[in-house]
Order: C-alpha cells, then sequence, then structure tokens
C-alpha cells in the first residue's frame, strides 16, 4: 500500500512543479512561443504563451484522473488490482515525463535552442521500459495492456502477447537511446519500433490463438 501511494505522491509532485514551472516562467517567457517541433527536432510551430504555457500541467491533471478512474470501471477490475502498484508507477512515469517536456519547452523558450528530438530520447527510453515492465506483470483486462480479440479472448494468448510484449517495448527503449547519437532520426527512433512492436504483437496474438484453437 505504501509504495501504491508514493506513486501517486510521485505523480502529484510532478504536477505541482509543472504548474510551478508555468507560473514562475511566465513572465520571463516571450508572449509568442515554440510549441512544435518538426521531425529533426527544429521548432516549426509557435502560439501565444497564455494558453501554451499551462496546457502541459493541465493535461497532466486530466490524465491522471483519466488514468485512476477508468480502470476502476472495467469489469475486471479484481485482475487489475493484482499489478495495480506497478501501474501507479507507470502513471508517475508519464506524469514526470510530462514534467521534462513542459521543463524543455520552457528552457527552449527562454532562448537556449536545442534539438528537441534529441532532448526527448531519453525520456522516451525510459518511459517505454516503464511500459514492458507494466505489460509484462499485467493481467487480462479491459483497459490496461495490450488489448486484442484474440488476447482478450483467451488468458493463454493474453500472457504470452503480454511476456513478449514487454520484452520489446524494453527494446524499443534501448533504441530510442540512438536518438541521442543521431539527433536527425531521433523521431524515427521512437516511433518506428514502436509500430514495429504493435504490428507484430497484434499478429503474434492473432497466430497464437489460432495455433490455441487447432490444438482443441
Amino acid at each position: 500500500m505504501g509504495c501504491m501511494r508514493n506513486g501517486w505522491i510521485a505523480a502529484a509532485m510532478a504536477i505541482v512543479l509543472a504548474f510551478a514551472i508555468a507560473f514562475w516562467f511566465y513572465p520571463q517567457i516571450p508572449d509568442r512561443i515554440a510549441v512544435h517541433w518538426g521531425i529533426e527536432g527544429n521548432a516549426d510551430g509557435f502560439a501565444q504563451k497564455e494558453f501554451w504555457i499551462f496546457l502541459v500541467p493541465i493535461l497532466m491533471v486530466v490524465l491522471a484522473l483519466l488514468l485512476y478512474i477508468i480502470p476502476k470501471m472495467d469489469p475486471k477490475r479484481k485482475n487489475i488490482e493484482q499489478f495495480w502498484e506497478k501501474y501507479c508507477w507507470f502513471i508517475a512515469a508519464i506524469e514526470i515525463f510530462m514534467l521534462y517536456l513542459q521543463a524543455l519547452i520552457v528552457v527552449w523558450n527562454m532562448g537556449i535552442e536545442f534539438n528537441m528530438g534529441q532532448a526527448l530520447a531519453p525520456a522516451f527510453a525510459g518511459l517505454f521500459y516503464f511500459m514492458g515492465s507494466l505489460v509484462q506483470v499485467a493481467k487480462q483486462n479491459w483497459t490496461i495492456g495490450i488489448r486484442t480479440p484474440w488476447t482478450l479472448s483467451s488468458k493463454g494468448v493474453w500472457e504470452k502477447t503480454h511476456k513478449l510484449g514487454g520484452k520489446l517495448f524494453k527494446a524499443c527503449a534501448v533504441l530510442c537511446l540512438l536518438g541521442i547519437l543521431l539527433p536527425k532520426y531521433s523521431l524515427v527512433f521512437v516511433v518506428a519500433p514502436v509500430l514495429f512492436s504493435a504490428v507484430y504483437l497484434f499478429a503474434y496474438s492473432y497466430i497464437e490463438y489460432s495455433n490455441e484453437r487447432k490444438g482443441k
């Protein structure tokens, strides 16, 4: 119970810090700020700061509430309770990731320019690693995990797919780190491995389900 509480405390602290950054640096950043960066990590979209500087902290609050409430409504929430501690820490990881994003946006708009993709690469790596750890322990449910028609129809297929999925997401984390060395392709190292993993796991769950049915 303490670990679960600590996960939520970490998430709450990240939200508070994100708002603190927004309020503290609001007077110091220009009226028009960079809010979007292209595939090579360079700023290519700008907007007024009045709303955008607070967008990330607001999204953090909304996301934390949704990630807490939705699993509670799951028909198989008893299964979710079995890995709730790991899930709480995953929520904290998401909030810390967004806090880091908020800090990067503010720093860039304070005049310290850098390649955004390169700066985000280690954060994505950490997030994907946490995701892999969560997926490996996730029990069958309708809310969290690799939910295909076949994983939801078979406990065995769910377990095999999530065991593999955990390994693939951790591999994605390692590949993300290449974005630090090759900043021009940092977004590629984030998106391509995840897309490949998603497609592969979708196909894998179907094949495993088909093999399971044939064996009956």
